[in-house]
């Protein structure tokens, strides 16, 4: 320990602590918005491997080698860092190509609220394609309680949202169609999730309609069993009547309209954008750990 207040020290010896804080919360903002943009894909287990590597790397460096005096050590961890840096940029290829994409798009700095009002442009118009030809659908739409355990028993995609890919995925017969979708956002984040289904002996009095609970079917039955269990909302179409039915907090309300849907997926996802971004982060680690 005793070193490490000596490392500490050092860094102090010629900065202010608010010049240092303000490095650090700079440092943690690029750290954040990297795990962000790789969360959901494969680069993302990549990054954290390669930032233990440089961290572990860096405080064996200054901690023990300049201590000891191991200077060819010091030395060949130079030569290290530039492999690590090659690796790096070929494993990332993909999201570094994406990013750059991203950048380029004029609405990069106020889009997300856009985005969002899109994707449920495409969700209304999907719900509605669902109901006048009965269509059995079922979509979960994630809010600050994550959704890993869930996705992780369906087939990720990671998809923009849109009413044709809804379509494709619920069209009976695909391999897609039988189970959930989880959207994130304005991404599709996995098909085929299997949900925790409600039990019969609390079903009666979850519904807005004095319906019995044999009436309610296996999607509806899923649909209050993930909202109970977390803050999602979810959307169903009945395939026997074609009703659109809406769940959240456990409870269902059915036979909504058009508008309706729209009016309530907009509220609930206005308020997912207004929520304090680091509770975020927090939040969804901790689901994707449990």
């Amino acid at each position: 320990m005793e070193a490490v207040f000596v490392y500490l020290d050092r860094v102090m010896h010629n900065n202010t602590w608010w010049e240092v804080a303000i490095e650090l919360v700079m440092i943690g903002l690029v750290v954040y918005w990297i795990v962000d943009f790789l969360e959901g894909t494969r680069g993302e287990r990549l990054f954290w491997g390669v930032l233990f590597v440089l961290v572990a790397g860096v405080l064996m460096l200054n901690l023990v080698a300049e201590r000891l005096h191991l200077f060819r050590i010091a030395y060949l961890y130079k030569g290290f860092l530039f492999g690590v840096l090659v690796i790096a940029v070929t494993a990332f290829q993909p999201e570094v190509r994406r990013a750059l994409i991203r950048i380029g798009q004029p609405r990069i700095w106020g889009g997300d609220s856009h985005k969002v009002s899109r994707a449920i442009d495409e969700v209304v118009t999907a719900a509605r394609d669902f109901a006048a030809k009965r269509t059995g659908a079922i979509i979960v739409f994630e809010r600050q309680v994550a959704l890993g355990e869930f996705i992780e028993t369906g087939v990720r995609l990671d998809a923009r949202v849109t009413d044709e890919l809804l379509r494709t995925i619920f069209y009976p017969g695909t391999a897609l169609h039988d189970m959930a979708v989880i959207v994130r956002d304005d991404r599709i984040v996995a098909a085929s999730v299997q949900l925790p289904l409600a039990e019969a002996g609390i079903l009666k009095g979850d519904t807005d309609d004095p319906a019995s609970e044999t009436d309610l079917g296996s999607r509806h039955r899923a649909a209050l069993g993930i909202t109970a269990g977390s803050d999602a909302i979810c959307m169903v179409v009945s395939e026997e009547t074609g009703a659109i039915s809406m769940a959240e907090d456990g409870k269902l309300n059915r036979n909504i309209t058009e508008s309706q849907l729209r009016a309530r997926l907009t509220t609930a996802m206005s308020q997912v954008k207004s929520r304090n971004w680091i509770s975020r982060w927090i939040r969804r680690r901790e689901g994707e750990k449990a």
